[in-house]
């Protein structure tokens, strides 16, 4: 699937403010299941634009505004266009050691996995949720994650929340909802108490528009899971819409901790106290 994605963030400030460094996590990956065919970076005020990669080899484009750089607004927009290639999402043959679950990673797979493999720091509210919404889990190991994702999906109400951070699995479970990036983290940290290996994902996800032509949703970026599973690699699952995921989904950055890749990293300064508003313009299009 070919898709043209077009995205804006504007800060907007009471007052002109200088910028420091930003981290932008803007640029999709590229994989044997993802080709980015161009890429566009504008921001205004100019700033120097360095492309590096992080430790997890994610995309990482560095932004640097001149000392002497004040504004009240502050605009990061891409435009690119992106080949997607991954149509059938169960594509893949597990290793026969695999094949049911619970299984065991080998010691060349723990070593590197371990960040994405690490307990929940309070398990007890998960397990009991385990308990309650998985009693008898099938031991096949792809029906296991599958079932898994849509039990998450089944026992949360979707609330988007525009403002910044990520929920506690547990305050997600106390309140029964979440925005997607909060029922990633959930699945992710269910996953890794039964010994999965799971880490975050940060991106996009076309959505058909409506019989009549008008968006399925608002647009913005969108989160979600993947899971290692030997043989097939990093799968990944979306537990908003409680799928695996296919070529409707753009990859942008992947991460044990959620919270370091967020799209765009950076603070502003001033001499005096100043507020500050978020505007976002998103389009995903289907080529």
């Amino acid at each position: 699937m070919f898709l043209r994605i077009s995205h804006l963030s504007r800060y907007e400030y009471s007052k002109s403010v200088g910028f420091d460094a930003h981290a932008l996590y803007l640029r999709p990956r590229e994989t044997t299941r993802q080709r980015l065919h161009n890429f566009a970076l504008t921001i205004s005020p100019t700033a120097r634009v360095v492309a590096t990669s992080d430790m997890q080899e994610n995309p990482l484009d560095w932004a640097y505004f001149p000392i002497e750089t004040r504004a009240s607004v502050l605009e990061f927009r891409t435009e690119f266009m992106v080949e997607t290639l991954d149509a059938n999402p169960f594509d893949f043959l597990l290793k026969p050691t695999a094949l049911t679950f619970p299984f065991t990673y080998d010691f060349a797979e723990k070593f590197v996995l371990a960040p994405c493999l690490s307990a929940p720091l309070d398990p007890a509210p998960l397990q009991a949720w385990l308990a309650q919404h998985l009693p008898h889990p099938p031991t096949e190991t792809v029906s296991f994650v599958t079932e898994l994702n849509a039990a998450v999906n089944r026992s949360l109400t979707y609330n988007r929340r525009d403002v910044p951070g990520i929920q506690s699995s547990t305050d997600t479970l106390s309140l029964g909802s979440g925005s997607c990036r909060d029922y990633a983290v959930l699945f992710i940290e269910l996953c890794r108490l039964v010994g999965l290996a799971a880490r975050f994902v940060s991106g996009y996800l076309y959505e058909p528009p409506f019989a009549n032509g008008s968006p399925s949703a608002s647009p913005a970026m969108h989160a979600w899971a993947e899971v290692y599973l030997p043989g097939a690699g990093w799968r990944g699952l979306d537990p908003t819409h409680a799928v695996l995921c296919d070529d409707a989904f753009v990859p942008v950055a992947h991460a044990a901790l959620a919270e370091t890749v967020n799209p765009i990293q950076g603070a502003f300064y001033g001499a005096s106290p100043v507020t500050s508003s978020l505007h976002h313009e998103l389009t995903v299009q289907k080529l």
